[in-house]
């Protein structure tokens, strides 16, 4: 195994193997041990490929030896949430209903990565279906917190933020739909980006609400989230929603000169919300600290965010009761062997495969596109997700950048909200926003003055600005010192 493996970033794994002081097979070597021992411990992850692992580092080693090109992710082992498709692999978004599928083709984000020499290892734990603030929803059990293993890592990326945070892998992929990667990534002291809607290609990640849905990279600093950025990103003729941005913006040279200073927005109306001591400290402690640094900092408004979670509990719903009804057991996914009617063939399929989670949503939102509520719910809600996204433009136009919180309270204990949905969904609260409006957000690690676990600050950047994001938040990240990762 690689002496201090679990410390490397992945730039420095980029450079160990490129210039031969590591191989890619040892480096693959050691994430799979530790995937097999930490990962395991954690319950993590879901499915490893060995064999496939150690076949591409067998091939990246040759071309470096034959000094032929490779690509600029080469030897870094990387960990996908288990709604990727990955040709050959099982992807069974953490269900009963998908627990034998495996896909016949490769997700955009999972050929991008392997061009750029990347080498995937397997597959990571997570909430059924993308559904949860805890991951504690899945078919194969509860995904431990690495700071403290009798708390849940967040959701519903959980086990994408626990493999970074334990050192498992240097980059893992979640999908954020209303705050799955950055929530996860605040509570286990870890850096977890959304993009810009469309920045990254959607094709091969199962849908759970396709107006919201965006694969993020979780990584140790945010040095990491702009080299796998520069592999993920960029227009994708299989997807309609993707846009046409460049890849090479986010290789950039990071800057903490007197010319990165930013003019920094506080969102007032989420200062009434309920935050716990801890995190409420913290950030007044950040914030000072940037204003202490010369960052100026000024108060914003956004009147129609207090309707955001509430906004997007319908919306995200409504889209989820749609794109499952797809899964009754005809074509593929979970067969009852319990049914004796056409009737219960349906029933005790969907019945069995999908976990009470996910039943709850699929009712919710089907009863806000009923016939009688469509009117009263769902597209008052759609409107008012026009206003919230109106409401960041024109507080844009005031500052650079917005931050608050990631997340209200810190890493809660496991089943402490599993039976508390209403107390479960706020823990979103901070991050649901950026997603109905689809801006760029990031959660980086801030340092906790009132405890010890980790706290994540939530900064959130104009749309397609995500290069310029990353600058900010690295400025913020060399100031409040509390990276996962050296960098």
């Amino acid at each position: 195994m690689v002496e201090n493996y679990g410390r490397l970033t992945a730039s420095e794994i980029v450079r160990l193997v490129s210039t031969r002081q590591v191989s890619a097979v040892e480096i693959v070597d050691s994430a799979l041990n530790m995937a097999e021992s930490t990962g395991v411990k954690l319950n993590a992850v879901i499915t490893l490929c060995p064999e496939r692992a150690f076949a591409r580092a067998e091939h990246i080693d040759r071309l470096i030896k034959d000094r032929k090109a490779t690509g600029i992710l080469s030897g870094v082992p990387v960990l996908l949430k288990d709604n990727i498709v990955y040709s050959g692999c099982p992807t069974t978004c953490a269900s009963k209903m998908l627990k034998d599928f495996n896909p016949p083709y490769n997700a955009t984000v999972v050929e991008r990565l392997e061009e750029s020499g990347a080498i995937i290892i397997g597959k990571s734990n997570m909430d059924e279906f993308a559904m949860g603030s805890s991951n504690e929803n899945s078919f194969f059990g509860p995904v431990k917190n690495p700071a403290d293993n009798s708390l849940v890592p967040g959701g519903s990326s959980g086990g994408s933020a626990a493999v970074v945070a334990a050192g498992i892998v240097p980059i893992a992929l979640g999908s954020d739909t209303g705050g799955s990667v950055r929530q996860p990534a605040g509570f286990c002291g870890i850096v977890g980006m959304r993009p810009t809607y469309g920045t990254v290609s959607r094709y091969g990640l199962v849908a759970f609400a396709s107006s919201f849905d965006q694969i993020g990279p979780m990584t140790g600093n945010v040095r990491d989230i702009s080299l796998a950025m520069s592999v993920i990103a960029g227009y994708d003729t299989k997807d309609a929603t993707s846009i046409n941005i460049n890849p090479e913006e986010f290789s950039c040279s990071f800057t903490t000169d007197n010319k990165s200073q930013a003019k920094i927005g506080i969102i007032r109306e989420f200062a009434d919300e309920e935050m716990s001591s801890e995190v409420e400290q913290s950030f007044n402690f950040a914030v000072s600290e940037l204003r202490n640094a010369g960052h100026e900092v000024v108060e914003v408004f956004l009147p129609h965010i207090k309707y955001a979670t509430a906004c997007y509990y319908i919306i995200a719903n409504a889209e989820a009761s749609s794109n499952l009804a797809c899964y009754d057991g005809v074509r593929y996914g979970h067969k009852s062997d319990a049914s004796k009617t056409l009737k219960d063939f349906y029933h005790c399929n969907r019945g069995e495969g999908f976990g009470a989670e996910v039943k709850r949503r699929i009712m919710l939102g089907t009863f806000v596109l009923s016939a009688g509520y469509y009117d009263a719910y769902y597209e008052k809600a759609m409107k008012i997700r026009k206003l919230i996204l109106d409401a960041f433009t024109n507080a844009f136009e005031s500052c650079d950048i917005l931050i608050s919180p990631t997340s209200p309270t810190t890493a809660f204990g496991m089943g402490d909200k599993l039976n508390k949905p209403l107390e479960m969904y706020l823990s979103d609260v901070f991050t649901v926003a950026p997603s109905l409006a689809g801006i760029p957000a990031i959660s980086i690690p801030i340092k906790n003055v009132y405890g010890h676990l980790p706290i994540g600050l939530q900064v959130i950047g104009r749309q397609s600005q995500d290069a310029s994001l990353l600058q900010t938040a690295y400025v913020i990240e060399q100031l409040l010192g509390e990276s996962h990762a050296d960098c």
